[in-house]
Order: C-alpha cells, then sequence, then structure tokens
C-alpha cells in the first residue's frame, strides 16, 4: 500500500463479472430449458461457468486482503456497510413472503373455505420434524458464536471444531428438510397454502445452502490461518448471514407451521 495515498482500494480489472453473468445468464436459460425439455447440457454449462467464476474470484479477494494487504480497515469499514444493507435487501425479500401470508390467512376468501389452512388441507404437525430443524439450526447458531469467540481469544483449534460443528448442522438442516418435503401430504399446487409453503421455506432453503458453503470456504481459509483477532471480515460476514438465517427461519417455524397449523 506505500504506492499510494489513500485507504481505499481500486479494484484491478478483472473478467470475473463478465464470466459470472454470463453462467447466470446460461443457467437461468438451462433451468427453462431443463423444466420444458429436460434437457440439461446449457444447465450444466452455466453451472460449470459459475462454478469455476467462483473459485477464480474468491481466490483473488483473498489474495488482495490476505497476501497484499488492500483491505485496509478504511475498506474493511466500506465491506461491512455493504454486508448490512445486502442483509437488509434479504429481510425485505422474505418480508414479501411474510405479507402473502399474513394477507392470505387472516381473512380467508370464500375460495379457500373461509378458512386457515384451506379446507382440504393437512398441515405438518409443528411439534415433528419442524421442531427438531428448529432445534438443530438454533445449535447452529450457538456453535458459529463459539467459534466466533475462540478465534478472538486465538484459539484457532477450538474455532476450527466449532465451525465445522456449524457446518455438520447446516448439512444435517438440510437433509431434514429434504425429507420433509418428500413427506408432505400437499403439494406446491394445493391452493395458495402449498405456494406459500414451498416458496418460504424453500428460499429459506436455499439460503441455509448458500450459508453453509459461506462457512465452508471460511473453514477452509481458517485451517490456512487467513484469519487473524483484528483481521477476518469475511468470517464476520459469514456469521451475520448465518444469524440472519437463523432468525428467519424461527419467524417461518411460528407463522407457518405452528401458527398456520
Amino acid at each position: 500500500m506505500t504506492h499510494q495515498l489513500h485507504q481505499y482500494h481500486l479494484v484491478d480489472p478483472s473478467p470475473w463479472p463478465l464470466t459470472g453473468a454470463m453462467g447466470s445468464m446460461l443457467l437461468a436459460s438451462g433451468l427453462a430449458l431443463w423444466f420444458h425439455t429436460g434437457a440439461m447440457t446449457v444447465l450444466k454449462l452455466g453451472l460449470l461457468i459459475l462454478a469455476l467464476t467462483m473459485i477464480q474470484w474468491w481466490r483473488d479477494v483473498v489474495r488482495e486482503s490476505t497476501y497484499q494487504g488492500h483491505h485496509t480497515k478504511g475498506v474493511q469499514k466500506n465491506m461491512r456497510y455493504g454486508m448490512i444493507l445486502f442483509i437488509t435487501s434479504e429481510v425485505f425479500f422474505f418480508l414479501g413472503f411474510f405479507w402473502a401470508l399474513y394477507h392470505v390467512s387472516l381473512v380467508p376468501t370464500p375460495e379457500l373455505g373461509a378458512e386457515w389452512p384451506p379446507t382440504g388441507i393437512t398441515p405438518l404437525n409443528p411439534t415433528e420434524v419442524p421442531l427438531l430443524n428448529t432445534a438443530v439450526l438454533l445449535s447452529s447458531g450457538a456453535t458459529i458464536t463459539w467459534s466466533h469467540h475462540t478465534m478472538m481469544s486465538g484459539n484457532k483449534k477450538e474455532a476450527t471444531s466449532a465451525l465445522m460443528i456449524t457446518i455438520i448442522l447446516g448439512i444435517y438442516f438440510t437433509a431434514l428438510q429434504a425429507s420433509e418435503y418428500l413427506e408432505t401430504p400437499f403439494t406446491i399446487s394445493d391452493s395458495v397454502y402449498g405456494s406459500l409453503f414451498f416458496v418460504s421455506t424453500g428460499f429459506h432453503g436455499l439460503h441455509v445452502m448458500i450459508g453453509t458453503s459461506f462457512l465452508m470456504i471460511c473453514l477452509l481459509r481458517l485451517m490456512k490461518h487467513h484469519f487473524t483477532i483484528t483481521h477476518h471480515f469475511g468470517y464476520e460476514a459469514a456469521i451475520w448471514y448465518w444469524h440472519f438465517v437463523d432468525i428467519v427461519w424461527l419467524l417461518l417455524y411460528v407463522s407457518v407451521y405452528w401458527w398456520g397449523s
């Protein structure tokens, strides 16, 4: 950083935004083709380009932050603001689902049988798999906090172990939700109840998978000693995201599974 007189990071030209956009377009087009024709060639190509883009883009970011010293305190402060704004946008994303849920359930229309759940829908028992999933996700929130505090105290071995437990709990949550989907007595086409159930819980499940991937990258970086007590924003961002996922699930459990049953 001795060659510049300011603390900001002027990013070098990179091809990864372009390849990422191409991969995203191919992924969306490939999904549409797969749904309508069953062909998966474009879908696989899009996934491959996205995977290669992520690996190389993240490699460059790690190199810039850990080895080249570009992520100064000022840069980290701006990244914190960016992560806060990103999570805020996610809050409003899920707010739309909750708004729709309460809009149709508080005053159910005659088409729904004037009751909630709608006539003919058998909801899931909230004290079975949904309650277990809640316990699993809350436990993962505790273990990720444990990992963060031990890393801040300099105990990287214990922090790594706690992070591994968190990742295992995240994978277990996803497996439980997949098994729950296979056993539900209704489908996504069963009135507005089925649509709201699968879209809201499905998008949350997607966020859990993204958060688990986020934590896996942090585990790899933690094992490679990329994080220090004063320089570990990538890990903090993953922890913020995971806590957000926890809170959304609590609201989903209360609204969709418990109150909605």
